[in-house]
């Protein structure tokens, strides 16, 4: 076991007013430096005696072992956190894309995020997808620049490079506070609005042409959208520090100003970053709409974020409070997007989490996040309100499940657990989703990344007990009739009593696919009476899924019952079922079987630069490409149809083929005739 190095020292105190609060996440990808950061500020606020560090497996918020095994975080974590009368309630989601679902639901519960580079490599592809994916949201912003210490470029050359990378406007992105070298290495930082330095115990710095540059175009910047200050600015007026500071806070809650500043691996910065989140981003009475009034009260409006699991607890479920007061020993109305029944349960006891601690609070105002324990039916997305009040609230969209793990028990013992465990699963993670495929009868996990999938089989190891046994992925096939083709099926058994008689012909033709199946009845002179021409039917329709040739359902024929003979005591429901039944599978033989394969629709979002290499790759999937369209600044929307037996790890490849920036989404389209090549490796059962 790692040794836990951070040990919590300071509990951010219950608020009195919501206007105290701050719900902030911070946004990166992965390897950013974004849980450091987290350490470090929890560490600047007195939360814990020593930061963490992600290679020794000590962070506050990467507490599971997968996480210390991987070095990056797979769930989202929250640290309260105490700075100057203000609660900061941090939240710290993966920036691996697989787990885009557990960023989602952290910008849904925020109300402004710090936006994390790395010095070394600032505007990677993967960048500039999460920067589009919070100016989507509206999110109110800031820029941390991390890993300064070993930045390879100036402060300016990087956020310069984030300006154009982002496609910002003129004067949207400005240094807050200015970074303070001596000898090569970053030291403290300046404050450009008071001149106050950080990190330097002796005088304030002298203003340097740099300084006073910097300061200049982060005042203009503050001023050109307000009126007031714009006219005492022009006037050649010395603008105090306070009304710079209400001017910063309109423009970073407007979006039309993102302040930055940098930090390092040894903590720099951190106090200037609490500063900055206490005295300029939005309080939750500032929530963008349609979110209910932040009143403590008025009736109660919460939402579930997310709900994991505990040994000791069970489910625990992370509430983002919106309206009204929440209290222990409460009656809740649970209320779910899906339209579901509503379910009313008892609040027991309320904790606010501080990575996989908890500590028990009295009451959540609005605006706060607090951890509520055994609420056995909410999911996700979920509301809760006062009972008798139910009114659910919009969920956040969810990144699909795509790639498909097929699973299989590894013993009796676990698949008497499989099913309960993998019910738990599920209610915690939105992103997976389970399918019992009835044609093929296995069992998919429905992933969104290898990543994705091998946390989802951990947990199903470390906290269930259950070990599983991944299988290769089978596409449903379906079979049909190439050619017309007739049959005879006989069946005439005699063993002293009752025997068995019936006989059947039958015609198959072939239909326009999507067609599925037709039966008719063309029996003349009641050679089979009406009464046996359901069992006939009823035959036909057994045998069609079960197959004819490679095992896979037939489909998409018209088969007619033409002639036939009964026995006036032999003759049965079961003896015309088995007779038609062989009626089929004697025209099989007579006719040309073809194997279908599903097509998908396939819709791509991606950047630009990345669309020829897509469209080859689709190209050597058997796609169909249908066209392109403009997707938004710089990204194409691609349309194809794809054999669904090329998509299988498509997740994956496009992800790599992408860095990570393409977005996709699939929908079955039809069934199709695959090439005779493939279809005769299908049937020798190669892969």
């Amino acid at each position: 076991m790692p040794d836990r190095a951070t040990v919590r020292t300071r509990q951010a105190p219950p608020v009195e007013r919501p206007e105290q609060l701050r719900n902030v996440v911070l946004i990166g990808c992965s390897g950013a430096g974004k849980t450091t950061l987290a350490e470090s500020l929890a560490l600047a606020a007195g939360a814990v005696t020593r930061a963490g560090r992600v290679p020794d497996g000590n962070t506050v918020s990467d507490h599971e072992e997968i996480e210390h095994k991987q070095q990056r975080s797979v769930q989202l974590a929250v640290l309260p956190l105490e700075w100057r009368g203000t609660k900061i309630n941090l939240l710290d989601p993966p920036g691996h894309p697989d787990f885009a679902a557990e960023l989602r639901a952290a910008l849904h519960a925020a109300d402004g995020a710090v936006f994390v580079v790395s010095a070394t490599d600032p505007v990677t592809a993967p960048t500039r997808a999460l920067w589009r994916e919070c100016a989507a949201a509206g999110i109110p912003r800031a820029v941390a620049v991390a890993k300064f210490d070993i930045a390879r470029s100036g402060f300016d050359e990087i956020l310069t490079a984030c300006h154009d990378a982002f496609g910002l406007g003129p004067d949207t992105l400005r240094p807050r506070y200015l970074p303070l070298h001596h000898d090569g290495r970053p030291t403290g930082s300046l404050d450009l609005l008071t001149g106050r330095g950080y990190g330097d115990d002796g005088p304030a710095p002298e203003p340097t042409p740099e300084s006073a540059a910097a300061r200049e175009s982060l005042v203009e910047a503050i001023s050109g959208q307000d009126d007031t200050l714009m006219e005492r600015y022009l006037a050649g007026e010395e603008l105090d520090a306070d009304a710079l500071a209400d001017g910063l806070r309109r423009e970073v809650l407007d979006c039309a100003l993102h302040p930055a500043l940098a930090t390092t691996e040894n903590g720099l910065g951190a106090a200037e970053l609490l500063d900055l989140i206490a005295t300029a981003f939005p309080d939750p009475t500032h929530r963008r709409p349609p979110a209910p009034d932040c009143d403590p009260d008025a009736p109660l409006a919460a939402q579930v974020i997310r709900i994991t699991g505990d040994a000791y607890v069970g489910r625990i479920s992370l509430v983002r409070m919106l309206a009204g007061t929440l209290r222990p020993d409460t009656h809740v109305e649970i209320t779910g997007p899906d339209g579901r029944e509503p379910a009313e349960e008892r609040v027991t006891t309320l904790t606010s989490p501080f990575g996989k601690q908890q500590h028990p609070v009295p009451h959540a105002l609005p605006g706060d996040l607090v951890c509520v324990a055994k609420l056995g039916s909410a999911r996700a997305g979920d509301t809760l309100n006062d009972p008798g009040h139910g009114a659910p609230l919009d969920p956040w969209p969810l990144a699909e499940p795509l790639l498909p793990v097929a699973v299989e028990a590894h013993s009796k013992a676990d698949d008497d657990k499989l099913s309960q465990a993998l019910t738990r699963l599920t209610a915690e993670d939105p992103a997976l989703r389970l399918e019992q495929n009835a044609d093929t009868h296995q069992l998919v996990l429905w992933c969104t990344g290898e990543a994705h999938a091998e946390v989802v089989l951990d947990r199903l190891r470390g906290r269930h007990g259950v070990h599983v046994d991944t299988v290769p992925h089978r596409v449903a096939l379906r079979e049909t009739f190439g050619t017309a083709a007739a049959g005879h099926g006989r069946l005439v058994k005699q063993s002293g009593g009752h025997g068995q008689y019936a006989i059947c012909d039958l015609e198959v033709e072939p239909l326009p696919a999507g067609s599925g199946f037709e039966f008719q009845d063309r029996v003349v002179g009641g050679s089979v009476p009406k009464h046996f021409i359901p069992s006939v039917e009823k035959g036909v329709r057994a045998q069609l899924a079960k197959g004819v040739s490679t095992g896979h359902p037939l489909t998409d024929v018209r088969v007619t019952l033409v002639d036939g003979k009964a026995h006036s005591v032999d003759s049965s429901d079961s003896a015309f079922q088995s007779a038609a039944a062989l009626a089929l599978r004697d025209a099989a033989g007579n006719a040309v079987i073809r194997l279908l394969e599903p097509v998908a629709a396939v819709s791509v979002l991606l950047p630009d630069d990345f669309l020829g290499a897509v469209l080859g790759d689709l190209s050597a999937r058997r796609g169909r490409v249908l066209g392109t369209e403009i997707g938004g600044p710089g990204l194409t929307l691609l349309r194809a149809e794809v054999p669904e037996l090329e998509l299988a790890r498509y997740p994956v490849d496009l992800r790599s083929l992408t860095h990570g920036t393409a977005e996709f989404s699939r929908a079955h389209l039809r069934h199709e005739p695959m090439p005779a090549a493939l279809a005769a490796k299908v049937a020798a059962g190669e892969p």
